[in-house]
């Protein structure tokens, strides 16, 4: 590790004990490696995140770009909605 910063985090007494209990167990040699560890998976869940965000929003986008509706209203998607199941069900059996 060339650079390394240290800080002060506090943590609850449950997740305190939880990398206590990583570091007891020979798990991590340390607890700074498993808050760095906590940290990386974070990162990559937030990366996630923030890639299925973009996602959403392109496919709104793209709804959007597409036009308008073919239902008017609530009660014709409901009935459209019927419609197609009860089409499955038909299909089914």
């Amino acid at each position: 590790m060339a650079h390394v910063e240290k800080l002060s985090i506090a943590l609850t007494p449950e997740m305190a004990e939880a990398v206590r209990q990583c570091v007891e167990s020979g798990e991590y040699a340390s607890s700074s490696e498993v808050i760095r560890e906590a940290l990386r998976d974070w990162k990559l869940k937030r990366s996630l995140q923030q890639n299925e965000i973009e996602e959403l929003r392109n496919l709104w986008q793209t709804g959007l770009d597409s036009g308008p509706g073919r239902l008017d209203d609530m009660n014709a998607i409901k009935a459209k909605a019927r419609q197609r199941l009860l089409s499955q069900d038909t299909e089914q059996h």
